[in-house]
This record gives structure tokens, sequence and C-alpha cells, in this order.
């Protein structure tokens, strides 16, 4: 488990592209993409630049809802979320909060950490 609890992937794919193919990995599971936020965007509506940064926000009520009920501050983090930006190196970054430190931060079961470990594996085919 990382210190802050943010699990950072470099992907080998630009910023567009990595959403691209989480969107497509969230289709083929069965995912809800809630919302994507692109912050890079709103930050030029607004005169300002920043490298390309989008947030996906998604999932499923039947993996997340149990977590709710064990613990109604997981609300707080739930959806799942997925950060992906550009770096000062010009490299698109997937950034996460890490599963095992979302169920120790809200004390819930550790049974039910499966219910949120595709977070990791959604990242890091992403990535790939």
């Amino acid at each position: 488990m990382t210190a802050n609890g943010i699990v950072n992937l470099e992907s080998h794919y630009s910023v567009a592209e990595t959403i691209q193919r989480i969107e497509s990995i969230l289709q083929s599971k069965g995912v809800k993409l809630f919302a994507l936020i692109d912050h890079s965007g709103e930050a030029e509506k607004a005169s300002l630049t920043m490298p390309p940064t989008k947030l996906l926000i998604f999932g499923n009520p039947k993996g997340g809802t149990p977590l709710m009920q064990a613990a109604p501050s997981a609300a707080i983090d739930l959806p799942l979320k997925l950060l992906v930006a550009e770096d000062t190196n010009g490299k698109a970054q997937i950034s996460y909060n890490d599963p095992a430190w979302l169920i120790a931060r809200h004390n819930i079961p550790p049974e039910l950490l499966q219910n949120i470990a595709v977070l990791k594996t959604i990242a890091e085919t992403a990535a790939q």
C-alpha cells in the first residue's frame, strides 16, 4: 500500500488514447462511466493552460453498494476514479486510489476488497 493511498502508473499511450482504452475496458466489463471531467479543457475555457488532464468517474452498484453499506463514509471515495494526466516529460500517467488503502481508510471488512480490486486491473490493462 502506498503512503498516501495514490498509485501512479505510466501509460504507454497518450492521454487521449489512454482514456479511449479505459472507456473500452469499462464498456466490456459492463461498468458504467458516470462522468469524464476534462480539467485541462475547463482550464482552457478560463484562459489558463495545463497539460491534458482528465478524470473518469465510474462504477457498478453491485460492487460499490456493499462497501457503502459496511461504511457509509466510503461514499466520499465512490464511485471509483481514474485520473489520466500528462506529466512534465509528456508521458501519460494514470493515478488512482489504492483499493487496499480505501478499505483501510474506511475500516471496511477486507473481504469486500474484491469489489473494487478491478480498479487496479483496469488501470494496468489500459496502460499496457
